[in-house]
């Protein structure tokens, strides 16, 4: 889990409120995501991103949607580069969350 001064949410919220990608050690890869929801999910706080690179596990492509926990996260980095934004709407009708934390408008 991250241990840094500030908390991973608030990174999280910064990063989805100014549109910044972030990188994310993650269950043992390091991936460059945006960040397009956070919230909890089946009781769960998770993280959907969309993947632009970075290392994948094999067999699986390096870009595409991922739904991340948080629990898996090992550090959390917020990039100076930025994204448009909500133009991926492909994964808003395939997630349900429980409670919304942040997500990209």
């Amino acid at each position: 889990m991250v241990d840094d001064l500030h908390s991973i949410g608030a990174l999280i919220r910064f990063a989805i409120a100014n549109r910044r990608l972030v990188e994310v050690d993650y269950d043992g890869a390091t991936r460059v995501a945006e960040p397009h929801d956070y919230g909890v999910q089946n009781g769960d706080e998770r993280l959907l991103v969309f993947q632009l690179g970075g290392s994948a596990r094999t067999g699986h492509s390096q870009t595409g949607w991922r739904l991340l926990e948080l629990s898996k996260i090992e550090a959390l980095a917020v990039l100076e580069d930025t994204f448009k934004g909500s133009g991926r709407q492909s994964h808003r009708d395939h997630y349900q969350w429980d409670v919304m934390h942040a997500r990209v408008t």
